[in-house]
């Protein structure tokens, strides 16, 4: 499966959109913390992939899960575009210089009560990467196609503060992809037409 560069933007929001979100089993209702992250796709030869990081075993939020560069949005982030960047150079030391922002995805509410835009972005290569040790354990690149094939997405559930919760997972090699970071890609896959409806 390829996916043409010109249909991604064309699925992609121009714009965050107010009232405009997908939601995770378990989000309460609780003020949410903004976030934002970058979904960022390498525009390798072979095959557009998409650049994941894993967290940290002893970060306080998600510790240890596969995750798009982003965190929480800081008073001087003038937008979600600015969180998203200036996180991802915190993290991974990817330059800006390399990435193109092409629109965004719809808000992604979490049970962990976070509310978060995921800003995608075409990454052109060649860059260099200088992984934040406290933060980020490891920076991988995953097929784009393959995150997007829904044959690939797995229902999962477990018991998470006294309920049952249902989630995605993409499994790929050693890197268990679920939760919020598969959240996004399901929400991607449906924006591009990919997903039958349930």
């Amino acid at each position: 499966m390829t996916i043409d560069l010109e249909r991604l933007r064309a699925s992609l929001l121009p714009e965050p959109l107010a009232g405009h979100f997908v939601q995770e089993d378990g989000v309460a209702d609780q003020p949410l913390t903004p976030a934002a992250v970058l979904f960022p796709i390498v525009l390798r030869e072979g095959g557009h992939t998409v650049l994941l990081t894993q967290r940290t075993v002893h970060l306080r939020d998600h510790a240890g899960q596969i995750s798009f560069p982003g965190g929480r949005v800081e008073d001087e982030d003038l937008s979600p575009i600015h969180t998203a960047l200036r996180e991802t150079e915190e993290e991974i030391g990817l330059s800006r210089e390399r990435v193109e922002i092409v629109g965004f995805l719809p808000e992604y509410r979490t049970g962990t009560g976070f509310r978060v835009t995921p800003v995608v972005a075409l990454v052109q290569p060649p860059f260099d990467l200088q992984p934040d040790p406290f933060e980020v354990a490891e920076i991988f690149e995953v097929p784009l196609s393959f995150l997007l094939d829904p044959a690939n997405h797995q229902r999962h559930s477990l018991h998470y503060r006294g309920a049952l919760r249902n989630y995605f997972a993409m499994p790929y090699g050693e890197y268990f992809i679920w939760g919020a970071t598969a959240g996004m890609i399901r929400s991607l896959s449906e924006r591009l037409g990919l997903l039958q409806a349930s």
